[in-house]
């Protein structure tokens, strides 16, 4: 059964281009990290890390914009 699950996200990930899977490549490590993230306060440095690190991706073009979100809603 993992195998075939396997095998049909793989397949999937190749029909992607490379904005989406930059994007679906977020999201995993987004659940992978979540896992081991407790439920307490981050930090102010590392809450401004990460927002340094979203405009750093922003400014380097990693962002679909709102035209873009709805198509890529509409065709899920």
């Amino acid at each position: 059964m993992a195998k075939a699950l396997d095998r049909e996200l793989f397949n999937y990930i190749l029909q992607l281009d490379e904005a989406e899977k930059k994007s679906v490549l977020q999201m995993l490590k987004t659940f992978v990290k979540g896992r081991d993230v407790k439920t307490s306060r981050i930090t102010i440095e590392r809450y401004n890390k990460e927002i340094d690190e979203a405009i750093a991706r922003v400014e380097a073009g990693e962002f679909y914009t709102q035209e873009e979100a709805e198509r890529m809603a509409k065709e899920w």
